[in-house]
């Protein structure tokens, strides 16, 4: 084996060997082992990790802008959504996760937006199958679904109700929580416009809740939410005391209907300089890697004023370049970092 293949696990040799036992630890943000020890027994998912960073610790040189500031805090003395748009890891949604560090408001909401995204899935989903299956099941045992406490019983129908990313979000609390609503511009046509009442109101309903209410202990009913916890929904109604943080985030690919853009708080996130990416590798792979990678980040920021390209994309080339060593080092980076907007 050549010297500029000393690096490689998988040399298509066809061969079977034992070089997977030479594949180092995952970069910190494909960790998922080490994530899913430090979530074990709470209501996380390591996402705040995963997008501050590592070595977060190292990143608290750096300050966010001016512009940046005031935007975020006039998002929250206002209670109005932050629409936050920029190109592929400029940090808009790494925002959320520093709010909701910084000021304690616990784990982000995430709900990541594809083209099929509705409303409803935002709110909350009833499972209307479940139920009948459990009564289908319960039935020949002689359990009357018409019996409190039985199987698909009218005191049991929070159990079949999940209130998703949104809905968990407006639920009553003391301090808001920070929702992220990820890639708006994925979304269909209708979801932007979709959102305005729930988002203007700050409430919604449960029609499901709503009809039995009267039947229901204090008209009261236990839901699953987004959290993987459980909450009280009292007459079918959710209703926020504190309007939660709601970051939406948008690459710039589409423009979004008058009404929401009102009706919002906007920042535009402008391509990060030098000092604003090396704290981004130093968050992630400490100290080291972002003095070794320094040459890396200022041929990345060279590209980037005539191409499109991600910061997650240096962080690979830095992280691949470093724990990989390849004699072939430049060529590589320029192989991780291809241009998001050549023709296809």
């Amino acid at each position: 084996m050549t010297e500029s293949s000393e690096w490689l696990i998988y040399r298509g040799a066809g061969e079977p060997h034992d070089g997977i036992d030479r594949l180092p630890d995952p970069p910190p943000w494909r960790d998922f082992a080490s994530r899913a020890a430090a979530t074990a027994g709470t209501n996380g998912d390591g996402s705040e990790d995963r997008r501050l960073g590592a070595h977060r610790h190292l990143a608290e040189l750096h300050r966010p802008g001016a512009e940046e500031l005031e935007m975020i805090n006039a998002a929250l003395y206002l209670r109005r959504p932050l629409l936050v748009t920029g190109s592929p890891g400029a940090g808009k949604s790494t925002l959320a996760h520093s709010v909701a560090y910084e000021l304690g408001l616990g784990n982000v909401l995430r709900w990541p937006i594809v083209s099929r995204s509705t409303l409803q899935d935002g709110l909350y989903h009833y499972d209307a199958i479940a139920r009948l299956q459990d009564v289908q099941i319960a039935a020949p045992q002689g359990n009357d679904p018409a019996t409190p406490g039985a199987p698909g019983s009218v005191e049991g129908i929070g159990s079949y109700i999940r209130l998703g990313p949104l809905g968990t979000a407006l639920l009553d609390s003391d301090t808001p929580r920070v929702l992220l609503i990820d890639e708006l511009d994925k979304s269909d046509i209708d979801l932007p416009n979709d959102l305005l009442n729930v988002l203007e109101e700050g409430e919604f309903a449960i029609p499901e809740l709503e009809r039995v209410a009267d039947r229901l202990p204090d008209g009261e009913a236990e839901v699953l939410t987004a959290d993987g916890t459980k909450a009280r929904v009292r007459d079918g109604r959710v209703r926020c005391r504190a309007f939660p943080f709601v970051v939406l985030t948008s690459n710039g690919e589409r423009d979004f209907p008058a009404p929401l853009m009102r009706r919002c708080i906007h920042l535009e996130l402008g391509r990060p300089d030098h000092k604003r990416l090396a704290t981004f590798v130093r968050a992630h792979l400490g100290d080291e890697a972002a003095r070794a990678g320094d040459d890396l980040i200022t041929h990345f920021l060279e590209r980037s004023r005539s191409e499109l390209v991600a910061a997650d994309q240096l962080l690979n080339a830095i992280y691949l370049t470093d724990a990989a060593a390849p004699p072939s080092r430049d060529r590589l980076a320029d192989l991780l970092i291809q241009r998001l907007d050549r023709p296809r």
